[in-house]
């Protein structure tokens, strides 16, 4: 029995290591594609530029994952996609662009990418607050019905003692149940492939710390390849052949753009639902939530009634922020 479980943990480490290889060569490959578009595209302006790489972007990572999975049959691992991203940046940074950048700035971004790898382990680590089974003896996640959920589409109930319909404003009284950890999770938000955890309760806080630390390093690296762009004259001389490393930079200024854009809209809607109380589980799946249904009475010549959604936990938003901050103090 011990022989089995030593094969089945070498096995599990193994798929890992697997993932995280394929990980790292996606990246590589990821980074390189997008520098086709400064070597090819030079001449077009910046904003050509930034579209054509939004395009590859997209159907490089579409292709490239669908023969991933279906050609080759291997998986990737999504936070060692984000890491090995981190780790690649800052690579390409401390090899070519740091030549160019003031001390002050320099370690600025250095101290940033060393937040973003701690931010990132530590979120994938940490519990978003999984519900057990009140127990004083288990410590299992409460998640005996996961063959049910297997199974059907339907929102899984908790038991009566436990339901996620239990009266009351807070936010620790919404438990909801995560499809892929199989697990029960306070406040749950969503599940994030790219931190590999979900966001709940406990973690929702630093999620967000989380976000506003990418946002601000990206933000670090297009200050400092700016000026790395500026000193070396890359963007002034589009009819020269540039090297691989200014097609890099150019590449990397552009991809960093492009996050920068999305992360942006991300982190609004984040702290939206966090000043109207609300969860993005709970936003997309409201209609499996009574608490967020509003039967409206038929009007006269209509045959039935509309359900409505209502939001039962807005507070206002001073209300809201105090309580989001108060459960995870």
């Amino acid at each position: 029995m011990v022989e089995t479980q030593d094969q089945r943990k070498h096995l599990s480490q193994s798929k890992s290591i697997g993932r995280c290889i394929v990980s790292c060569i996606f990246v590589f490959l990821t980074q390189l594609v997008l520098t086709l578009v400064p070597r090819f595209f030079s001449a077009s302006s910046f904003l050509t530029q930034l579209a054509f790489s939004a395009l590859l972007l997209l159907l490089f990572l579409g292709f490239g994952g669908w023969c991933r999975r279906r050609l080759l049959q291997v998986r990737a691992s999504a936070p060692a996609f984000v890491f090995f991203n981190i780790l690649f940046i800052w690579g390409f940074y401390v090899s070519v662009i740091r030549q160019a950048v003031p001390l002050l700035n320099d370690a600025v971004f250095s101290g940033e990418v060393v937040f973003l790898v701690i931010g990132l382990y530590s979120i994938l680590t940490s519990d978003p607050g999984i519900v057990t089974n009140g127990s004083a003896s288990s410590d299992q996640p409460l998640n005996s019905s996961v063959s049910q959920v297997d199974n059907h589409d339907e929102e899984l109930e908790l038991p009566c003692h436990e339901s996620t319909e239990v009266i009351g404003s807070g936010l620790g009284t919404r438990v909801r149940y995560c499809r892929t950890c199989k697990a029960y999770i306070k406040g749950l938000d969503h599940h994030c492939p790219a931190f590999g955890n979900c966001i709940g309760q406990n973690n929702h806080l630093l999620f967000l710390i989380l976000l506003f630390g990418f946002i601000s390093t990206e933000a670090s690296y297009l200050v400092c390849a700016s000026l790395f762009a500026a000193k070396s004259g890359i963007l002034d001389r589009p009819s020269m052949e540039p090297t691989l490393s200014e097609n890099l930079a150019v590449s990397t200024i552009l991809f960093m753009i492009l996050q920068l854009v999305w992360q942006v809209v991300f982190v609004i809607w984040h702290i939206y639902c966090v000043c109207v109380n609300i969860r993005t589980d709970e936003w997309i799946k409201w209609k499996k939530y009574p608490e967020f249904q509003l039967l409206v009475q038929p009007q006269p010549g209509q045959s039935f009634a509309n359900i409505r959604f209502r939001n039962p936990y807005d507070k206002g938003i001073l209300q809201n922020v105090e309580e989001f901050l108060a459960l995870r103090a």
